[in-house]
């Protein structure tokens, strides 16, 4: 597409938006570029609003190419039922898995989301396999995903079938997720080394992670209220 376009000319912005479309079709259905389909399937669901269709391209381009970030966007719809398709969260499940073990772009998130519904355990008749969700949240907590560590701490914590009670292990990953700004980290953190969990008492260190956390929670406060002063 040759050409610049004057985005304050209707017409024009309707003429590249309609070229961008039938570019990226001929990217994904002729010459059967997956990276094309995830771009068709982007332009479907954001320009054109056509969820049904894109569902269609994202499903195609799961199942037959197995592209990652389609796979984490086609599980994203199935938990809500997006797009015409029934919700079925063991679906979902199938697809996170398969974007976290793909590897990619949104494949941490994907790691992320296959824990949550692997230790919520709807996708396992109601019966949570909390070693499938320390496995995927140590795969997301390994690329810093914040949550993930947070929730492999308290995992370690409280400990589940499968996963026995580590105290030191729950320190580790609170204090990586303290370290990626994760209020209730440096909390648990703090009281950890209060009270000697997994690791000798240490008041002093005991009080920095206090204070971390209470720092933390003053710039929450202080960002949600500059977010309201905006709006």
């Amino acid at each position: 597409m040759a050409g610049l376009v004057n985005f304050q000319n209707e017409t024009e912005v309707k003429e590249f938006l309609n070229n961008l479309g039938i570019e990226y079709s001929y990217q994904c259905r002729k010459e059967k570029d997956p990276e094309g389909c995830q771009r068709l399937a982007d332009y479907l669901e954001g320009i054109k609003k056509n969820f049904e269709a894109a569902a269609e391209v994202l499903k195609h381009n799961c199942e037959e190419n197995h592209h990652g970030e389609s796979c984490y966007k086609l599980g994203s719809y199935y938990v809500t039922g997006k797009g015409g398709l029934k919700q079925n969260l063991k679906t979902a499940y199938e697809c996170f898995v398969k974007s976290c073990e793909k590897g990619g772009k949104k494949s941490v998130d994907a790691c992320h989301n296959a824990a949550l519904l692997a230790h919520n355990g709807k996708v396992f008749n109601n019966k949570p396999n909390a070693v499938k969700a320390r496995d995927y949240y140590t795969k997301a907590c390994n690329e810093n995903f914040t949550a993930s560590c947070f929730n492999l701490s308290t995992l370690y914590i409280q400990g589940a079938p499968g996963v026995t009670k580590d105290m030191a292990q729950a320190l580790k990953y609170s204090l990586k997720a303290c370290d990626l700004g994760h209020i209730w980290a440096c909390a648990n953190a703090s009281r950890m080394y209060k009270l000697g969990e997994g690791v000798n008492k240490d008041p002093e260190k005991a009080e920095l992670f206090k204070n971390r956390a209470q720092d933390l929670h003053r710039k929450h406060k202080e960002f949600s209220q500059q977010l309201k002063f905006g709006e």
